[in-house]
């Protein structure tokens, strides 16, 4: 199955909160304008971005605009995660209560 890495819990205002393994917030993910996601790091600074893919699941971009991977819909209900060079990196599973359990590979 691979190390439990973290999870991401929902907010209050429609962000994404992202913990470690320690349960430590690392940083948050906030609704974009367009359908997509802004990620920023504990401090509140912008690291990238996430949108929509042209067949489903998420391209990943940093701070500068550059694709650094993507995810695609797993199965049962779960996510992989791919890197730039499109190898698996990880996958996330759903957690109880709304969470997101997060693995690396």
């Amino acid at each position: 199955m691979g190390k439990r890495d973290g999870y991401s819990r929902p907010g209050f205002f429609g962000e994404i909160n992202h913990y470690d393994a320690k349960g430590h917030k690392v940083g948050e993910s906030r609704p974009g304008l367009f359908g997509g996601m802004n990620h920023y790091d504990a401090k509140g600074n912008k690291m990238g971005h996430s949108d929509p893919g042209l067949f489903g699941g998420m391209n990943h971009y940093d701070n500068h605009g550059h694709k650094t991977g993507h995810t695609d819909p797993g199965f049962p209900g779960g996510a992989n995660h791919y890197d730039s060079s499109g190898r698996k990196s990880g996958h996330s599973n759903p957690g109880l209560f709304g969470d997101w359990n997060h693995y690396s590979d």
